[in-house]
């Protein structure tokens, strides 16, 4: 949901030359995004549906300029396993101080609160970028 939120915002606000991409600590590598999440995305006129999921590895992180992360503990896990990752590791919610929770095999209710969170980060990272 956060790689399709912030490809359209950062599109719309002419900076669409940056390359967003999505990768997980403990991914279903190959999987496809949950339903809840490609419904919801759609009804943004968003398709997620063709993503699958993959791992983050070193050589992405050594190549990012930024890395976004849904919470606090994902931060401290890349900075720990890849010592280049310090000082481009931000949370998704960094500049309003919160965390966005994984609704994985959680209700639908649970994708709608994490997706309004990230519409709140991506929201106030584009102002930063």
């Amino acid at each position: 949901m956060a790689e399709g939120l912030l490809k359209i915002a950062l599109a719309d606000s002419n900076k669409g030359d940056c390359i967003v991409s999505s990768a997980g600590l403990g991914a279903l590598v190959g999987q496809p995004p949950d339903t809840k999440a490609c419904q919801l995305m759609m009804q943004k006129g968003i398709d997620i549906s063709g993503y699958r999921a993959c791992q983050i590895n070193k050589e992405m992180i050594r190549k990012a300029d930024l890395i976004l992360v849904m919470e606090s503990a994902h931060k401290t896990t890349i900075e720990a396993g890849e010592p280049s990752a310090k000082g481009k590791v931000f949370r998704m919610g960094e500049w309003g101080k919160f965390d966005v929770p994984d609704p994985y095999k959680q209700e639908m209710s649970a994708f709608e609160k994490s997706l309004n969170l990230i519409e709140q980060g991506v929201n106030l990272w584009m102002k930063k970028l």
